[in-house]
């Protein structure tokens, strides 16, 4: 039986809350903004290459469950340098 969407949502909401929250209290000058690019950076890689895995490197497959087209999926792997064996 799946989780409904909404138990989903509210751990990812949690999750990001708690880890964003650290994160910006420790952020001094130096390392200040570029938060919005090193936390899709820092999530999009793993999500991309977990959904490849999952999919046995399908990426007609992975780019539906994504939600994104096959070429934009393709630009991220190799933007990602994604190491992936199947190419449909």
């Amino acid at each position: 039986m799946k989780k409904p969407q909404k138990q989903v949502t509210t751990f990812l909401e949690k999750w990001l809350d708690k880890s964003i929250r650290q994160y910006v209290g420790a952020m001094d000058e130096k390392n200040n903004g570029h938060l919005h690019e090193l936390i899709m950076g820092g999530i999009e890689k793993p999500l991309v290459e977990i959904v490849l895995k999952e999919t046995g490197g399908n990426q007609t497959q992975a780019a539906n469950i994504l939600g994104i087209n096959r070429n934009t999926l393709r630009k991220k792997i190799a933007e990602y340098k994604i190491k992936c064996n199947n190419k449909t």
